[in-house]
């Protein structure tokens, strides 16, 4: 039988037969193992859950209390006939590959990751593998992130020559916001951190999964004059909305992968572009398949052919799984 046949990958998320589940599928199904706690990858309606605790308890915040199973980072649990273990994927808190052992054969669904440090989350841990199930957001040689605290430096320069202004940066609310609160104090930002509304709950909940922010306020209710010299989280909807026009002539800042294409960066009238990303860049894509060294890869969304065609420049086998409903627009 070909290599990983028992994994059926269908438009609305992959299904693995032996054990009568789906893995991030984008519709209800009666049982899911979720990677992580984005929307496009953790959906509401299933009717039963396996993913770790803080994935869990992102989905409980977003869609109300779930029911699920918690399996905790390295821990083995039979699903039919297949053996499941999560371990860390480095993208946002909670966040797992999900290694499946079946017959002698292994395969890993990486879900989105990335292999630089971030202070909110667990590292990326390379399991080798006969199948790799991997992203492509950023599957492009192109896309080389920078150095995460130099693009956080460029916010504290801007703060210190522009006092009496503000910093908003428009931020992803689940794990870029977090993130990026977090490099800021690992530079030395003690001072306290504003919070749209839309973010306050998943801080909040960061905050009580024990990841340390530091002092962070509602910026609602407050004067122009009181956000002077402070940095401001929000969503990225909130750049250019009306929210924003009663800050203190912002400075509006935006942190994304994204932030690397000039165009972007100009049609949401981002004044400092800050190139932070959560998912793998090109060399962190390509390094991890050099390291893991499986037999096949398997892409699940993003710029799968650029990759593909890497994959198979190197003798390695490869294919486009062409599952729909991922968005990485915000990144």
């Amino acid at each position: 039988m070909p290599a990983g046949s028992w994994l059926q990958p269908h438009p609305e998320g992959i299904y693995v037969a032996p054990g009568d589940f789906w893995i991030d599928p984008s519709s209800p199904k009666p049982s899911a193992l979720v990677t992580h706690g984005h929307a496009d990858h953790a959906r509401g309606g299933h009717g039963k859950v396996l993913a770790t605790a803080e994935t869990l308890a992102i989905m409980d915040v977003r869609y109300g209390e779930q029911v699920g199973q918690k399996a905790a980072y390295g821990e083995s649990i039979r699903v039919g006939d297949v053996t499941a273990t999560f371990v860390p994927a480095g993208h946002v808190l909670g966040s797992a590959q999900i290694v499946l052992d079946h017959n002698g054969e292994r395969i890993v669904v990486s879900g989105d990751y990335k292999r630089r440090a971030d202070p909110t989350c667990a590292a990326f841990e390379p399991v080798p593998c006969d199948i790799f199930v991997t992203e492509a957001t950023f599957g492009l040689p192109v896309f080389r992130h920078p150095d995460t605290g130099q693009e956080i430096a460029k916010v504290l320069t801007a703060l210190s020559h522009n006092p009496e202004r503000c910093v908003v940066i428009g931020a992803y609310a689940l794990g870029k916001a977090q993130r990026v609160i977090a490099e800021l104090r690992q530079l030395g930002h003690d001072a306290p951190i504003y919070l749209h509304g839309a973010v306050q709950r998943l801080c909040d909940l960061y905050v009580a999964l024990g990841v340390d922010l530091g002092d962070l306020r509602p910026a609602a209710g407050l004067k122009a004059a009181d956000l002077k010299g402070s940095v401001v989280i929000a969503p990225p909807s909130a750049l250019n909305d009306r929210w924003s026009r009663r800050l203190p002539d912002p400075i509006t800042a935006m942190a994304s992968g994204w932030m690397r294409v000039r165009q972007r960066a100009v049609q949401r009238q981002v004044e400092l572009p800050l190139i932070i990303s959560d998912h793998a860049d090109w060399d962190e894509l390509t390094t991890t398949c050099t390291e893991l060294a499986p037999n096949e890869v398997w892409v699940t969304h993003g710029r799968e052919e650029a990759l593909v065609h890497w994959c198979q420049t190197r003798q390695m086998r490869a294919r486009a799984l062409d599952l729909v409903g991922f968005d990485d627009e915000d990144d």
